[in-house]
């Protein structure tokens, strides 16, 4: 259900450059096959469609494109970052741009396409698994799958949907890219073993 090569190719070459901010986070825990980050509270443009729908991934991209380019009650263009985030739930595609950390809540402008939703993203703890090249939702399912596997091996369990992060532009090639897969986690209990590469 995620984009397409032919699709991303499309995205408008504004939207995906470098040197964008990126949403911190603090490294909990460093294995051999994935990490643990916990991530600030971030506030997100985001977008949800109903599977099925007459759509592409790319028109969730240009819908929140265009509201950072001005597509606003106040006509202000705000900074793009990265990376942009997928992720699927059981009748809908989601797509979020996270907003640069100078904004706050109330006072971002609201948005003119009603489909835009402005949301308070808590602090969160996630299993981070990094890779490279195109995607496709055979590929990223599979990836999701191993990560899901080295969690049950680390005691570690899983908490919602997992979330595709994707960091660079199309213009990029495929073996440098940067793709994350993000699967949110419940808190870490340090009595139980879970695997002591990288302890930090």
């Amino acid at each position: 259900m995620y984009i397409t090569k032919y699709q991303y190719q499309r995205l408008p070459r504004r939207c995906m450059v470098e040197t964008l901010e990126e949403p911190k986070y603090q490294l909990i825990r460093n294995f051999d096959d994935f990490e643990i980050r916990l991530y600030s509270e971030v506030i997100q443009a985001r977008v949800s469609r109903e599977i099925g729908q007459n759509f592409t991934p790319s028109s969730n991209f240009r819908i929140l494109a265009g509201y950072i380019f001005g597509n606003n009650k106040s006509n202000e263009k705000i900074a793009m970052t990265s990376p942009v985030e997928m992720w699927d739930t059981e009748n809908t595609m989601n797509m979020a741009f996270t907003m640069p950390s100078k904004h706050s809540f109330m006072n971002l402008p609201e948005p003119n396409d009603p489909k835009v939703k402005i949301d308070k993203v808590p602090e969160r703890l996630v299993a981070v698994k990094r890779f490279s090249g195109f995607y496709g939702s055979s590929k990223v399912s599979k990836i999701a799958r191993k990560l899901n596997k080295s969690l049950l091996e680390r005691n570690l369990e899983s908490e919602g949907s997992y979330i595709l992060a994707v960091y660079d532009p199309p213009t990029k090639l495929p073996f440098f890219r940067r793709n994350e897969i993000l699967i949110p986690i419940k808190e870490i209990d340090y009595s139980e073993e879970i695997g002591s590469e990288g302890l930090l």
